[in-house]
């Protein structure tokens, strides 16, 4: 059994739409962010930077901390040898649009986030700063996914996962996707499968603004998700 420590973030769904995906078993921890339950000290012990999300693979050792959600979807890709090429290039290929996620993506997308719909007070430069950084990720994603149906090469991986879970996060950002023909091709094909709406159903349906319509009106999840 795996525990999750997460919220309805990208970061959170990165990690339970992988878990999803490689049908392992979990249990669901939610982590209230407003209330800073992220920084108290039991779960620093946990993650000592006090963000979600986070796992406790029980399964295999006595209870193994992994928190950074890049690390915990490369753990439990390298745990199953799912989601993740065994070859060397293979690898480096997921490992390389991973990091444009974690380097690129979810940073600039996520201040595009702040400064478009929470920031005290509107600051245009912010806004346009991060809106045109975001587009222009987005557009390069637009570009390869015009050469490859998956980012890493023919088999989709840890890093679809990934970017998928900021790119659909656009709208609420204000960043635009039209004309990204191949983008928009390839986050509706993620968004189609079963796994990525049961993991962007945890740890609850609490900011379904956010969340892809298909994922709107399913039942809520049980805080045990048992697999076969």
């Amino acid at each position: 059994m795996i525990d999750l420590y997460t919220a309805s973030t990208p970061n959170g769904w990165k990690a339970s739409i992988t878990l999803e995906e490689l049908a392992l078993p979990y249990r669901v921890h939610a982590i209230t962010l407003s209330k800073n339950e992220q920084k108290e000290n039991w779960f620093l012990e946990i993650n000592p930077n006090g963000r979600i999300p986070a796992i406790v693979d029980r399964d295999s050792r006595a209870g193994f901390p992994v928190f950074e959600s890049g690390a915990i979807m490369m753990y439990l890709a390298e745990k199953t040898g799912l989601l993740m090429p065994s070859d060397v290039d293979g690898r480096s290929r997921v490992i390389q649009w991973l990091m444009f996620q974690i380097g690129g993506l979810g940073p600039m997308m996520g201040q595009a986030n702040l400064f478009h719909r929470n920031w005290h007070e509107r600051y245009q430069p912010a806004i346009d700063r991060y809106q045109n950084e975001g587009r222009r990720l987005l557009t390069v994603l637009d570009r390869r996914l015009r050469e490859s149906a998956w980012l890493a090469g023919p088999e989709y991986t840890i890093a679809d996962i990934a970017n998928w879970c900021w790119a659909q996060w656009h709208s609420r950002c204000g960043v635009s996707i039209e004309g990204l023909s191949a983008l928009q091709h390839w986050m509706q094909a993620i968004e189609a499968r079963p796994a990525v709406q049961k993991g962007m159903k945890v740890p609850g349906d609490t900011r379904c603004q956010a969340i892809p319509q298909a994922c709107r009106t399913s039942p809520e999840p049980q805080r045990i998700v048992k697999k076969a």
